[in-house]
């Protein structure tokens, strides 16, 4: 554990509540899974967080998920929606950095992403989710196709795990900073 990590761990373990809410639901959008986090306080280490996360996420089920997913931008747009309760900001911080490989994406490949964005949504009934860090803008799209053709319980319960891999990376982006 670094020293930045631990002093991020202990001033989560140590916020008001209403403060380590907001703090949690930056890091994933669902009210449950953030209640329960914060009913599993205080955490022992780095790794116990993540463990209690990951634990409770997979206990959720698919309204829980659909309200994380809710949070986000859709791959490719410049502004995250504020998760309830939680801080914009940092979210869309959080977000850019994310999606920086959209940044400088030709403009046919965001007009390629924003129409498959839309059918996706109407296809499934929520937004395409992909923990995009390290991605180009062309392997999003491509993960975004290929995931199209997917049976709708089987693309919820891929966008359900790729949200559990963006909270994992946000829980330590929290305790960073």
């Amino acid at each position: 554990m670094t020293p930045d990590s631990r002093a991020g761990l202990e001033s989560l373990n140590a916020a008001p509540p209403q403060a380590a809410s907001e703090r949690l639901l930056a890091c994933c959008g669902s009210r449950r899974w953030a209640d329960r986090m914060l009913a599993e306080r205080p955490f022992a280490s780095v790794e116990a967080l993540h463990a209690h996360a990951e634990r409770i996420w997979r206990e959720l089920g698919p309204e829980d998920w659909l309200e994380a997913f809710a949070a986000h931008p859709k791959i490719g747009e410049r502004a995250a929606v504020p998760a309830p309760g939680g801080s914009a900001d940092r979210t869309a911080g959080w977000s850019a950095e994310e999606q920086s490989g959209t940044a400088n994406a030709a403009a046919a490949t965001i007009d390629r992403l924003a129409a498959a964005n839309r059918a996706y949504e109407e296809r499934f009934g929520f937004i395409f989710i992909v923990c995009a860090t390290g991605k180009s803008a062309a392997e999003m799209l491509a993960l975004l196709e290929a995931r199209i053709g997917n049976e709708p319980r089987r693309e919820l319960e891929i966008a359900a795990a790729e949200q559990g891999k963006i909270t994992r990376l946000r829980l330590d982006k929290l305790l960073a900073r």
